[in-house]
């Protein structure tokens, strides 16, 4: 068996699927592109989907790549098993209707056991199968697999739903007694027992069927497109292949490792308690690669999923001792690790340590919190004479605040409390489980559509043209192939001056015509078929006919108003870059006939001087009339040496299209553009807003609609002017402050009021004390303007120390009732009375121990309320 570096075994594994034909594909980004099945890139083949249900044929079907991918169903195993990660690498060959089983099976084997390969030992190789498919099993005997060494599995098929799916074989390597104390052998594998001897290395999927939920599994259809599709996970053939006890004893992880030895003072033991090694090590991975790729830290989604794995390696470097900021200093180490194949993890790591920083310095102030809920959590039970932490405490702990569990129970044990950890496991399962619901392995894919994989006519967009006489190659109708239609149906013609929706620009509309003039039917939208033709939706008014000539025209001014906002976003794009950082990555983009929408990420709101610089750095760069070039001569190495910056979610051939906007914009794009940038006119930004966590959208218009934003903001400016009796509109912000002063004062004589109608009020209802079960207390509804006067009321109550418990409730003008309930008693939580009384008033509510408040809607409940205050204390 050769030992390999991480980087040479990567390499080898590459360089041998490229030895059977493959093209290799790089490693797409761990933000799923036009993909809302996805939360993160998961698999390698998460990013070929679309070759694989045959919307999209590639130029060769047979690809091979090391895809960086997610996984976070199981972050609690990270660091207590041996191979369980949150990033890692999946190494991956695919056939796209080439090759099949016998193929694939022998490739496999021949990769893993040629001493011109990995030369692993054939005798430390067991396979598992799906025991009805024999196909494999025969083919694994006939390329000399020990019978003994080949396990059928009832689990061995792939599928998730609807759409391509089939028997899988895996192959796992026996690290031998060492990692088996009891001798259990084979066993572990036929009954699928959790174990660390038998390491699944290599996983081929055999996608042969049509799934149908609705049908059982042995009336699936065969898929017209048969696929491979292989997966095999870097950090574990590592492991093998250099000898480490787990994958973290690898040069992958070794080098982070080794400098938290030295941020700790504490010794990593690859066979001792190391869990807080290896969770450091493994997240910091993860969070460099993921931020490196646009996502950023946040309380939902991807965010979320970084800002736990974050704060829970702070935590364990708590753990180790080591105090203050540390994460930041792994960065450079990752990137170092990695640059071979990855180098955009040190080229960008000015901006990941500048995220994982700030983080860091806001988990500080959070860890705080979390501590003062535990200590207040700890008294609370002390003072109810409890002496267990509930698994509820200790879960909200761990999820809100990244609390370790461990860390929870030395700290209550200190206090002299124990653990409900059923409680909390309970908690666990259920999160889990929600976690596994939504995660779907590999992502789900639409059923292949054999008639359209079937067009191979080819088919030319015309650029630079509105209109072409074509020929009519390909008329689709009901799914079929037909020779003449009318109606509804999709075309393909030999050539088209329609374009294809694509990289966020929508598709041209129009009409066709017959050579006399008439027009046969409207084009109302065009996508590209799974070969890359232009394919037509249209409506027929007159009979069409494959083979017939026709006259195509796009809708003019449709197109104009599209090649505006288009190019106004690559504008928009460099801006940003120039104004709020490199950082601000295309996330999705949307250029329609009236406005242009243009997603980025970006770690916080953009502010309103920045919003202004945008529009107005924008607006110069049209004035400025710009030529507009397109070049298609370049390969996209030449493009990027340019400074062409590629376009979120495109996929680009041998020779790239590049746009090139004076000395301003250079990009890779497929979409049509403008001569100049004047024709452009005018730009305006309409709003700002988060969509997620660590993703900004802005919108925006141009020309004419950019016009009428301007002219409605003014016609808003002259109506408010006109009320403000101010002449002038650069008198309006001063009218404004002067007014805002008065009704400040006026506020301050208001409350000043409310505080003395309260106080009169007082004494009248703090004099009728009532009591029972051992408790005073005042129930009355009273006359107040707000819900703030209750507060003072209960205020004064305090200072005055009444009664045990205060209930306040009063009725407003508009109908709505307010209900405050406050207590001197510690054992008494009004968060909890609140919600007994707030359905008299058809209301909800909560609040602190010493005070809680409700709102409601039913005035007529507030007697009723009061009336039972005294049973429900």
């Amino acid at each position: 068996m050769k030992k390999l570096s991480s980087a040479e075994t990567r390499k080898m594994f590459l360089d041998f699927f490229k030895s059977k034909g493959h093209s290799v594909e790089p490693s797409q980004s761990l933000v799923p592109v036009n993909d809302p099945t996805l939360l993160w890139i998961n698999s390698g083949v998460a990013t070929l989907k679309k070759y694989f249900d045959g919307s999209v044929v590639p130029e060769n079907p047979r690809i091979t790549n090391a895809q960086k991918a997610i996984r976070t169903n199981d972050i609690e195993n990270v660091g207590k098993t041996a191979r369980h990660h949150t990033m890692f690498e999946m190494l991956g060959n695919f056939s796209i209707g080439d090759y099949f089983r016998p193929e694939a099976i022998a490739y496999a084997w021949e990769m893993l056991t040629s001493p011109e390969w990995f030369e692993i030992p054939a005798d430390k190789l067991y396979i598992t199968y799906y025991p009805e498919d024999h196909e494999t099993y025969d083919r694994w005997v006939e390329l000399g697999v020990d019978p003994s060494h080949l396990v059928p599995i009832e689990d061995n098929f792939w599928e998730i739903g609807a759409g391509p799916s089939g028997p899988d074989t895996e192959i796992f390597y026996d690290r031998g007694i060492k990692y088996d104390p009891e001798n259990a052998g084979i066993k572990l594998l036929v009954e699928d027992i959790e174990n660390d001897r038998y390491i699944e290395i290599y996983n081929v999927v055999l996608s042969q069927f049509n799934a149908d939920p609705s049908i059982p599994r042995s009336e699936y259809k065969e898929l017209p497109q048969k696929n491979i599709d292989t997966g095999m996970g870097l950090e574990r053939l590592v492991a093998i292949l250099q000898g480490g006890h787990t994958n973290f004893d690898t040069d992958l992880f070794l080098p982070i490792i080794h400098e938290i030895e030295k941020l700790s003072g504490k010794v990593y033991d690859a066979e001792g308690e190391n869990m807080s090694f290896k969770v450091i090590a493994d997240h910091i991975r993860a969070l460099s690669f993921a931020i490196g790729d646009g996502a950023l830290p946040g309380n939902e989604g991807r965010g979320y999923v970084l800002r736990r794995l974050l704060r829970r390696a702070v935590m364990h470097g708590k753990r180790l001792g080591i105090e203050g900021k540390f994460l930041t200093k792994l960065v450079p180490i990752v990137g170092q690790i990695m640059e071979s194949y990855y180098p955009e993890v040190l080229e960008k790591s000015r901006y990941i340590i500048k995220i994982i920083d700030r983080e860091e310095e806001t988990f500080g102030r959070t860890i705080d919190a979390g501590q003062k809920l535990l200590d207040e959590r700890l008294e609370a039970l002390k003072a109810e004479g409890k002496s267990t932490l509930e698994g509820s405490d200790i879960f909200r702990l761990y999820d809100t605040y990244g609390y370790p569990v461990e860390l929870t129970e030395e700290l209550a044990e200190d206090n002299g409390f124990k653990i409900d950890h059923a409680g909390f496991e309970a908690e666990m399962k259920v999160q889990q489980e929600r976690a596994r619901a939504s995660a779907v392995k590999g992502g789900s894919m639409g059923a292949q559509n054999e008639t359209l994989q079937s067009i191979k006519e080819e088919s030319e967009f015309l650029y630079e043209v509105h209109t072409a006489r074509a020929r009519l190659l390909v008329i689709v109708q009901q799914d079929e192939k037909v020779e003449k239609a009318i109606g509804l149906t999709q075309v393909v013609f030999d050539k088209t001056p329609f374009y294809a929706e694509m990289g966020g620009q929508v598709a041209d509309h129009g009409v066709i015509k017959d050579m006399a003039g008439n027009v046969v039917a409207t084009v109302t939208d065009v996508q590209h078929a799974p070969n890359g033709q232009n394919l037509h939706t249209i409506e027929a008014s007159s009979e069409l006919l494959v083979g017939a000539e026709y006259q195509l025209e796009i809708d003019e001014v449709r197109r104009n108003g599209v090649m505006k906002n288009h190019t106004a976003t690559h504008l928009l794009h460099a801006a940003l870059h120039n104004i709020i950082g490199e950082h601000a990555l295309q996330a999705g983009s949307l250029n329609e006939v009236d406005f242009l929408r243009f997603d980025f990420s970006h770690f916080q709101a953009v502010t309103p001087d920045e919003i202004a610089a945008i529009e107005k750095e924008v607006n110069e760069v049209i004035w400025q009339n710009l030529a507009i070039q397109t070049r298609t001569d370049m390969s996209v190495e030449q493009a990027k040496e340019m400074g062409a910056a590629a376009l979120f979610g495109e996929k680009y051939g041998k020779n790239v299209r590049v746009v090139i906007i004076g000395d301003y914009s250079v990009e890779l794009c497929g979409g049509t553009h403008l001569k100049s940038t004047s024709e452009i006119g005018l730009f305006k930004i309409l709003k700002e807003e988060g969509i997620g966590s660590g993703v900004r959208r802005i919108l925006a218009v141009t020309g004419a609609q950019a016009y009428e934003a301007f002219k409605n903001q003014e016609i808003i400016l002259t109506q408010t002017a006109s009320k403000l009796k101010t002449p002038k509109f650069e008198q309006v912000p001063e009218k404004i402050a002067s007014l805002q002063e008065e009704l400040r004062a006026t506020q301050k004589e208001i409350d000043k009021l409310s505080s003395q109608l309260a106080s009169t009020q007082s004494a009248e209802i703090f004099a009728n004390v009532q009591k029972t079960s051992g408790h005073s207390f005042i129930a009355a509804e009273v006359k107040v303007n707000s819900a703030n006067d209750l507060r003072q009321l209960a205020s004064l109550w305090k200072q005055k120390k009444s009664s045990d418990v205060l209930v306040l409730a009063t009725a407003f003008e508009d109908g709505k009732v307010s209900l405050l309930v406050a207590s001197n008693v510690l054992d008494e939580k009004s968060g909890d009375l609140v919600k007994k009384l707030a359905p008299y008033i058809d209301g909800r509510g909560g609040g602190k121990p010493d005070l809680a408040m409700a709102g409601g809607s039913k005035v007529a409940g507030i007697t009723e309320l009061l009336k039972h205050v005294a049973e429900n204390l």
